[in-house]
This record gives structure tokens, sequence and C-alpha cells, in this order.
């Protein structure tokens, strides 16, 4: 059995991710910056995938309510808070064995220097660059010799735009990162993944004042395209999955001129 641990997935690409792992019968570890929040998600996807799974096999959908046969399996939430690294290694305590380790968790930072915020890029700095660490050496001894981890970076490394000097720096850090820990880790494979903006996540769906934003990015690619959710978690699960897939730094936006 895999076990899969994805670290921010209480929505978005995150969320998508430790669905389609639960639907292959991963179990299947989820954190959250709230331990409700993410036994939340964790029991809506228990329910949304064996309802799915229901419906593909034909069975009504008392099968989803443990009626059918048991699932193979199982999800859990978690609290962990990245913006504070020296409480991840506790939070970490009851995770066992980690098969795939994917690191999703960010805090959003538009800071220009006219105004430039030092606690919210102090922030998104700790998050993904200490948190992130501070998970990975939390877990070193607990991931399995085949095992590979994934870093979330962004598009905003190689395509700065106007208050994005604190997430382009953070992003390309990741890049860094990938380098050194796949050396340290070895055999452990590590990659990062640098998606675009996704046009059906959340963040983009709730805010529709940021549709003009959405469409100027969407003109800058080279496919006149925005990635889905489903594209990006397609991306994770090679990276993840394809026993070669290793040091890489993945752009998956639509290219650019």
């Amino acid at each position: 059995m895999v076990n899969v641990l994805i670290i921010g997935a209480t929505q978005g690409t995150g969320r998508e991710l430790a669905a389609a792992y639960l639907r292959d019968g991963a179990n299947v570890v989820v954190t959250g910056r709230e331990a409700e929040r993410a036994e939340t998600v964790a029991a809506e996807l228990t329910v949304e995938v064996a309802e799915t799974a229901a419906t593909v096999a034909g069975h009504p959908p008392a099968v989803a309510n443990g009626d059918g046969p048991p699932r193979q399996g199982v999800i859990t939430g978690l609290a962990l808070d990245l913006s504070r690294p020296e409480t991840v290694a506790a939070a970490l305590a009851p995770v066992g064995r980690v098969d795939r380790l994917v690191l999703v968790g960010m805090v959003r930072d538009r800071n220009t220097l006219a105004g430039f915020d030092i606690t919210t890029a102090s922030q998104l700095a700790v998050t993904k660059v200490v948190g992130y660490t501070a998970v990975i050496a939390a877990l070193a001894e607990r991931l399995a010799p085949n095992a590979a981890v994934l870093l979330f970076g962004g598009g905003a490394k190689d395509y700065p735009y106007p208050g994005s000097t604190t997430l382009t720096a953070v992003n390309a850090a990741v890049t860094g990162m990938v380098r050194t820990l796949s050396i340290e880790l070895a055999p452990v494979r590590v990659n990062a993944i640098h998606p675009g903006p996704i046009g059906d996540s959340p963040f983009w769906q709730s805010r529709p004042e940021l549709a003009d934003t959405l469409a100027q990015f969407r003109s800058k690619t080279l496919t006149g395209e925005l990635g889905r959710m489903a594209d990006i978690v397609d991306a994770c699960r090679f990276l993840l999955e394809n026993r070669l897939a290793n040091g890489i730094d993945l752009p998956v936006d639509g290219g650019h001129p």
C-alpha cells in the first residue's frame, strides 16, 4: 500500500491530487493549518471518491456509505502550519512511512516596493523555504528508499510582475532546494513543479473581479489556454511516479514566447 502525504491539501490542486491517489487505493494524509478543516476535507474526499467508484461500478449510492466492498485506501486529516516551522516535527509525529511527499501549501503575497509589507513577505519566505525544508528534514528517516518528493514553486519564478518580488525569489529558491535535496536524499527522488495560473482553481473562481487579470495571463501563453487542476495533477503524477524523474523543475504553463 502506497502512503501519500500532501502538505497543504485542503483546497485546489492539493485536494484534487489527494483525490486521485485515494481513487488509486493509496493511504493519504492531507494537512491544513487547522485540524478541523483538514479532517473535514478528508471526510469529504472519502465520500466523494466512494460515490464516484460506486457510480463507475454501477452500484447504487449505498455503496458509498459502507454497504459495499471495503475501500482500499484511507484518508486522514492532520493540522500543520508551514509558517511555524518550529512546530512541524511535532505535528508530523503521527505519520509513519512515506512513499510520496507533496508540498503544496503556500501563502499569497503581492507586495510592491511602494508599500512593502515585511510581515507578509517574511511569512511567504518562511512558509515555502524554511517550512518545506523543515517537513522534509522531519520525515527524512521515514521516507521509503523508492520515495518521491514534490515541491510546488510557481510561474512567477520565470515571469515576474509588479508586486511579485518576494514570490519570484521564493519560487526561484525552490529550484535550489531541488538541486540540494535530490543529492542529500538520494536515492529518494526530488522534483518541483511550477504551474502558471490555474483557471479553475478556487482562488480564481472565487474572485470574478480578477477575470481581466486571468485573461491577460491567458493571452500571453503560446497555447492561448490556462491550466486546469486536472492538468497539474497529471503533471504531478508523472514527477512522482516516473522512476527516472529526478532533479527536475517542470514548468506547466502553456509556454511563453
